[in-house]
Protein backbone atom coordinates (compact mmCIF):
# COMPACT_ATOMS: atom_id res chain seq x y z
CA UNK A 1 0.00 0.00 0.00
CA UNK A 2 1.10 3.70 -1.01
CA UNK A 3 0.23 5.51 1.77
CA UNK A 4 0.19 9.41 1.27
CA UNK A 5 -0.17 12.57 3.81
CA UNK A 6 -1.55 15.74 2.20
CA UNK A 7 -4.32 18.63 3.17
CA UNK A 8 -7.55 19.67 1.32
CA UNK A 9 -9.58 22.42 2.46
CA UNK A 10 -7.23 23.20 5.46
CA UNK A 11 -7.90 19.68 6.65
CA UNK A 12 -4.72 17.16 7.08
CA UNK A 13 -5.11 13.60 6.30
CA UNK A 14 -3.65 10.12 5.29
CA UNK A 15 -4.71 8.52 2.57
CA UNK A 16 -4.29 5.17 0.60
CA UNK A 17 -2.77 6.03 -3.41
CA UNK A 18 -4.89 4.35 -5.52
CA UNK A 19 -4.10 3.58 -9.39
CA UNK A 20 -0.97 4.03 -11.81
CA UNK A 21 0.71 6.99 -12.84
CA UNK A 22 2.38 10.20 -11.74
CA UNK A 23 1.48 12.65 -9.32
CA UNK A 24 1.06 15.12 -11.65
CA UNK A 25 -0.88 12.75 -14.51
CA UNK A 26 -4.22 12.75 -12.74
CA UNK A 27 -4.79 8.94 -12.78
CA UNK A 28 -4.16 8.76 -9.20
CA UNK A 29 -6.62 8.72 -6.30
CA UNK A 30 -6.42 9.16 -2.16
CA UNK A 31 -8.94 6.77 -0.24
CA UNK A 32 -9.34 8.80 3.05
CA UNK A 33 -8.13 6.41 6.15
CA UNK A 34 -9.59 6.17 9.36
CA UNK A 35 -7.49 7.03 11.94
CA UNK A 36 -3.56 6.81 11.42
CA UNK A 37 -1.09 4.54 9.74
CA UNK A 38 0.75 3.52 12.90
CA UNK A 39 -2.14 1.47 14.30
CA UNK A 40 -5.40 -0.65 12.66
CA UNK A 41 -6.69 1.93 10.50
CA UNK A 42 -9.98 1.34 7.50
CA UNK A 43 -10.69 2.87 4.50
CA UNK A 44 -12.67 6.07 4.11
CA UNK A 45 -14.34 4.92 0.98
CA UNK A 46 -14.18 8.66 0.47
CA UNK A 47 -12.10 9.53 -2.35
CA UNK A 48 -10.02 12.20 -3.71
CA UNK A 49 -8.24 13.22 -6.90
CA UNK A 50 -4.49 12.84 -5.64
CA UNK A 51 -3.96 16.28 -8.03
CA UNK A 52 -6.50 18.28 -6.19
CA UNK A 53 -4.53 18.20 -3.03
CA UNK A 54 -1.29 19.39 -1.58
CA UNK A 55 0.90 16.56 -0.86
CA UNK A 56 2.77 16.90 2.14
CA UNK A 57 5.61 14.98 3.61
CA UNK A 58 4.34 11.42 4.25
CA UNK A 59 5.23 11.94 7.70
CA UNK A 60 6.36 14.26 10.52
CA UNK A 61 8.96 12.11 12.51
CA UNK A 62 10.58 12.90 15.72
CA UNK A 63 13.73 12.82 14.46
CA UNK A 64 15.79 11.91 11.06
CA UNK A 65 18.50 9.60 11.79
CA UNK A 66 20.92 9.38 9.40
CA UNK A 67 23.64 7.06 7.82
CA UNK A 68 26.93 8.83 6.70
CA UNK A 69 29.39 6.72 4.09
CA UNK A 70 27.50 3.95 3.63
CA UNK A 71 28.21 3.49 -0.20
CA UNK A 72 31.85 2.76 -0.67
CA UNK A 73 31.82 4.36 -4.10
CA UNK A 74 30.38 7.59 -2.42
CA UNK A 75 32.91 7.63 0.38
CA UNK A 76 35.72 7.27 -2.74
CA UNK A 77 34.26 10.33 -4.68
CA UNK A 78 34.87 12.77 -1.77
CA UNK A 79 38.31 10.78 -0.65
CA UNK A 80 36.98 8.98 2.42
CA UNK A 81 37.15 5.78 3.78
CA UNK A 82 34.12 3.52 4.15
CA UNK A 83 34.29 4.10 8.48
CA UNK A 84 34.58 0.71 10.77
CA UNK A 85 31.31 1.48 12.35
CA UNK A 86 28.28 3.46 10.59
CA UNK A 87 28.59 7.23 10.82
CA UNK A 88 24.98 8.65 12.88
CA UNK A 89 24.04 11.88 12.40
CA UNK A 90 20.28 14.11 13.01
CA UNK A 91 18.24 15.87 10.59
CA UNK A 92 16.03 17.93 12.62
CA UNK A 93 12.02 17.97 11.73
CA UNK A 94 12.24 21.49 10.75
CA UNK A 95 14.50 20.46 7.74
CA UNK A 96 11.58 18.38 6.41
CA UNK A 97 9.62 18.92 3.36
CA UNK A 98 7.40 17.14 0.58
CA UNK A 99 7.71 16.42 -2.92
CA UNK A 100 6.93 19.86 -4.59
CA UNK A 101 8.11 21.58 -1.80
CA UNK A 102 10.97 24.25 -2.85
CA UNK A 103 14.60 23.57 -0.97
CA UNK A 104 15.52 27.08 0.20
CA UNK A 105 19.69 27.52 -0.90
CA UNK A 106 21.04 28.49 2.33
CA UNK A 107 22.63 31.68 2.42
CA UNK A 108 25.86 30.61 4.28
CA UNK A 109 26.92 27.74 1.78
CA UNK A 110 28.15 28.40 -1.59
CA UNK A 111 27.95 24.62 -2.50
CA UNK A 112 25.02 22.80 -2.17
CA UNK A 113 24.66 19.31 -3.02
CA UNK A 114 22.43 16.63 -3.80
CA UNK A 115 21.92 13.14 -2.10
CA UNK A 116 19.32 10.51 -3.19
CA UNK A 117 18.59 7.92 -0.25
CA UNK A 118 16.50 5.38 0.51
CA UNK A 119 14.65 6.14 3.84
CA UNK A 120 12.82 3.76 6.10
CA UNK A 121 10.30 4.87 8.18
CA UNK A 122 9.63 3.26 11.36
CA UNK A 123 6.01 1.55 12.32
CA UNK A 124 6.00 1.12 15.92
CA UNK A 125 7.77 2.16 19.28
CA UNK A 126 11.27 0.47 19.59
CA UNK A 127 14.30 -0.14 20.83
CA UNK A 128 17.40 -2.46 21.32
CA UNK A 129 15.46 -4.63 17.99
CA UNK A 130 17.15 -7.74 17.66
CA UNK A 131 17.89 -8.41 13.84
CA UNK A 132 15.22 -11.11 13.02
CA UNK A 133 12.51 -8.48 14.50
CA UNK A 134 13.74 -6.18 12.37
CA UNK A 135 10.97 -5.82 9.74
CA UNK A 136 8.73 -5.78 12.67
CA UNK A 137 9.24 -2.24 13.17
CA UNK A 138 9.15 -0.84 9.77
CA UNK A 139 5.96 0.85 8.20
CA UNK A 140 7.71 0.92 4.94
CA UNK A 141 10.10 3.51 2.69
CA UNK A 142 10.04 6.59 0.51
CA UNK A 143 12.54 8.38 -0.94
CA UNK A 144 14.82 11.27 0.19
CA UNK A 145 17.24 14.08 -0.35
CA UNK A 146 19.63 14.28 2.11
CA UNK A 147 20.36 17.83 1.03
CA UNK A 148 23.91 18.93 1.87
CA UNK A 149 25.86 22.13 2.21
CA UNK A 150 29.04 20.73 0.94
CA UNK A 151 31.27 23.58 1.29
CA UNK A 152 30.11 23.74 5.60
CA UNK A 153 30.46 20.10 6.10
CA UNK A 154 33.76 20.35 4.75
CA UNK A 155 34.86 23.31 7.60
CA UNK A 156 32.84 22.54 10.53
CA UNK A 157 33.61 18.99 12.92
CA UNK A 158 29.99 18.82 13.57
CA UNK A 159 27.26 18.31 10.18
CA UNK A 160 24.24 19.98 11.87
CA UNK A 161 24.67 22.82 10.32
CA UNK A 162 25.52 21.66 6.77
CA UNK A 163 22.48 19.17 6.47
CA UNK A 164 20.20 19.92 9.32
CA UNK A 165 18.98 23.71 7.94
CA UNK A 166 15.59 24.28 6.69
CA UNK A 167 14.44 22.86 3.76
CA UNK A 168 17.29 20.41 3.85
CA UNK A 169 15.40 16.76 4.26
CA UNK A 170 12.57 16.34 1.58
CA UNK A 171 10.72 12.68 2.00
CA UNK A 172 8.13 11.58 -0.31
CA UNK A 173 6.25 11.61 -2.18
CA UNK A 174 4.23 8.78 0.01
CA UNK A 175 5.55 5.75 1.79
CA UNK A 176 5.24 2.41 -0.15
CA UNK A 177 4.66 -0.23 2.92
CA UNK A 178 4.82 -3.35 0.33
CA UNK A 179 8.39 -3.65 -0.92
CA UNK A 180 11.68 -5.32 -0.83
CA UNK A 181 14.15 -3.18 0.22
CA UNK A 182 17.56 -4.76 -0.64
CA UNK A 183 17.69 -4.39 -4.29
CA UNK A 184 16.44 -1.19 -5.83
CA UNK A 185 17.30 1.17 -8.46
CA UNK A 186 18.07 4.50 -6.90
CA UNK A 187 18.18 7.63 -8.95
CA UNK A 188 18.90 11.44 -8.97
CA UNK A 189 18.38 13.38 -11.96
CA UNK A 190 18.72 17.72 -12.15
CA UNK A 191 16.73 19.30 -14.91
CA UNK A 192 15.82 15.81 -16.33
CA UNK A 193 20.07 15.09 -16.46
CA UNK A 194 20.82 11.83 -14.45
CA UNK A 195 23.60 12.47 -11.63
CA UNK A 196 22.99 9.83 -9.55
CA UNK A 197 22.62 5.77 -10.49
CA UNK A 198 22.92 3.19 -8.30
CA UNK A 199 21.47 -0.08 -6.29
CA UNK A 200 20.31 -0.55 -2.54
CA UNK A 201 22.42 -3.99 -2.80
CA UNK A 202 25.39 -1.37 -2.79
CA UNK A 203 24.94 -0.72 0.49
CA UNK A 204 27.83 -1.58 2.35
CA UNK A 205 25.86 -1.73 6.05
CA UNK A 206 22.08 -3.26 5.58
CA UNK A 207 19.04 -1.75 6.89
CA UNK A 208 18.93 -4.80 9.59
CA UNK A 209 22.23 -3.56 10.29
CA UNK A 210 21.36 -0.17 10.72
CA UNK A 211 18.35 -0.12 12.82
CA UNK A 212 20.00 -2.83 15.07
CA UNK A 213 22.89 -0.19 15.59
CA UNK A 214 20.62 2.91 16.16
CA UNK A 215 18.25 1.32 18.47
CA UNK A 216 21.07 0.16 20.70
CA UNK A 217 21.34 3.82 21.55
CA UNK A 218 17.86 5.50 21.30
CA UNK A 219 14.13 4.43 20.88
CA UNK A 220 12.38 5.40 17.76
CA UNK A 221 9.05 6.35 17.59
CA UNK A 222 6.24 5.38 15.30
CA UNK A 223 7.05 8.11 12.33
CA UNK A 224 10.59 8.62 12.78
CA UNK A 225 12.94 8.16 9.77
CA UNK A 226 16.39 6.42 8.66
CA UNK A 227 18.22 7.98 5.99
CA UNK A 228 20.56 4.90 4.37
CA UNK A 229 23.25 6.76 2.91
CA UNK A 230 23.65 7.49 -0.91
CA UNK A 231 25.22 5.94 -3.82
CA UNK A 232 28.11 7.60 -6.24
CA UNK A 233 26.99 10.93 -8.48
CA UNK A 234 26.61 13.41 -5.73
CA UNK A 235 26.73 16.87 -7.35
CA UNK A 236 25.88 20.78 -7.27
CA UNK A 237 22.60 21.99 -6.93
CA UNK A 238 21.63 26.11 -8.17
CA UNK A 239 18.73 28.46 -7.41
CA UNK A 240 16.42 27.32 -10.39
CA UNK A 241 17.06 24.01 -10.39
CA UNK A 242 14.25 20.95 -10.48
CA UNK A 243 16.06 18.21 -8.36
CA UNK A 244 14.11 14.28 -8.89
CA UNK A 245 14.98 11.70 -6.55
CA UNK A 246 13.16 8.08 -7.99
CA UNK A 247 13.35 4.80 -6.07
CA UNK A 248 12.30 1.73 -7.87
CA UNK A 249 8.76 0.80 -6.62
CA UNK A 250 8.15 3.48 -4.69
CA UNK A 251 8.14 6.87 -7.02
CA UNK A 252 9.71 10.06 -7.55
CA UNK A 253 10.44 12.86 -5.00
CA UNK A 254 10.37 16.22 -6.95
CA UNK A 255 11.81 19.70 -5.40
CA UNK A 256 12.92 22.97 -6.68
CA UNK A 257 15.85 25.31 -5.47
CA UNK A 258 15.01 28.80 -4.66
CA UNK A 259 16.80 31.82 -3.10
CA UNK A 260 16.13 32.07 0.66
CA UNK A 261 14.67 35.02 1.54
Amino acid sequence: MRIARFSIDGNVAFGAVEGQGTVESGDLVLDIIKGIPYADFELSGTKVPLNKVRLLPPVLPNKVVAIGRNYAEHAAELGNEVPDAPITFFKPTTSVIGSGDAIEYPSFSNDLHHEAELAVVIGRMCREVPRERVKDVILGYTCANDVTARDVQAREKQWARAKGFDTSCPLGPWVETDLDPHDLTIQATVNGEQRQLGRTSDMVRSIEDLIVHITEAMTLLPGDVILTGTPAGVGPLRVGDEVAVTIEGIGTLTNKVIKRG
